[in-house]
């Protein structure tokens, strides 16, 4: 890759790590390109010059974040030994991730209640992606039920959302 094509796409990246903070921080419809500009330290032209609108911003910051849970699912199963270690070690994989980066967690909170419909999409592959990730990783390890383990899951899934979100660590504690 040639020196300018890397400075490109770091740039580019840096764009889009600048808007996930802005749009966690101040709401996707509240936000500006010029606030994305100013968190980047670019002017608000070098945003339009990767992204075409607001939401083409939006639909990237989605994907990567899709992307960080999918890939570290992925390596997760590839490096799985025991079947029945599975399940737990994509929650802890997931735990971290909303550790390290809540804000993409937020955006997808927020986008999952938007009406656009290119934005809906968005959702809808990076959750269909994750459920068929995890159901085939249950279904070939033998695990019992993936369907139903699938389906829970991913409701633990989005009650770690709701926990961390509203500060409510009560949420995801287990009575043993």
């Amino acid at each position: 890759m040639a020196r300018d094509e890397k400075t490109t796409v770091n740039r580019k990246e840096e764009i889009i790590s600048a808007a996930i903070e802005v749009f966690a921080e101040t709401g996707y419809y509240r936000a500006t390109t010029a606030q994305v500009a100013e968190r980047a330290k670019i002017s608000q032209p070098y945003v339009f010059r990767f992204f075409a609108t607001k939401e083409a911003l939006l639909l990237s910051a989605l994907e990567v974040s899709w992307e960080r849970i999918i890939h570290s699912f992925r390596k997760v199963i590839a490096a799985a030994t025991e079947p029945e270690q599975l399940e737990r070690q994509l929650i802890d994989a997931y735990e971290d991730i909303l550790a390290m980066h809540m804000n993409e967690t937020y955006l997808q909170m927020q986008a999952q209640t938007m009406q656009e419909e290119p934005i809906r999409e968005a959702m809808r592959k990076g959750f269909r992606e994750v459920r068929l990730l995890v159901l085939n990783a249950f279904r070939e390890n033998g695990i019992r039920n993936p369907e139903e383990r699938t389906f829970l899951f991913l409701a633990r899934g989005m009650l770690c959302n709701i926990s961390s979100a509203l500060d409510m660590p009560e949420l995801m504690k287990k009575d043993d």
